[in-house]
């Protein structure tokens, strides 16, 4: 159950909710600003990032466009066209099954796996760098809020 502020602290801070909803939004789309920026250094979109790290996870199995899509942040991705730019890009590559003719097989290429490779090993940087003016500690407090946030 959420708290509720109390008369005084409402006459103190009448906006309180608003003003958290505005101050997250803000800083999420500063850190999106950042990762475009980080990602388009490596001709990626984060969504494209995030389909050859999920391809990466299934290893030597193909993985299906409905595994990759539950494995997307945003739901609203459109998978198909992530997996063609991927595709024309040499990263990924995508077969009909041999069992389910309907089922396509995607998988992650060699370039595909060097440039994650390589883009992994900068987004530890990248991920300091945002987080910089924070102690560790702060840093576990913001991300056990920001869990907290999400929950239903």
């Amino acid at each position: 159950m959420r708290y509720m502020l109390s008369r005084k602290e409402k006459k103190t801070n009448p906006n309180i909710d608003e003003i958290t909803l505005i101050n997250l939004m803000l800083t999420g789309n500063w850190i999106q600003e950042k990762n475009i920026f980080f990602f388009k250094e490596h001709q990626l979109s984060y969504q494209q990032y995030l389909v050859l790290k999920t391809l990466k996870i299934f290893k030597k199995t193909p993985a299906s466009l409905k595994d990759i899509h539950e494995k997307m942040i945003s739901k609203m991705s459109n998978t198909t066209r992530l997996i063609d730019k991927l595709k024309a890009k040499g990263l990924v590559a995508r077969k009909h099954g041999k069992l389910n003719k309907r089922k396509t097989e995607i998988r992650a290429t060699k370039k595909g796996l060097m440039l994650l490779a390589e883009i992994e090993e900068l987004l530890n940087i990248h991920a300091v760098e945002i987080t910089k003016n924070l102690s560790i500690k702060e840093v576990l407090i913001i991300n056990e809020l920001l869990d907290k946030i999400r929950k239903d």
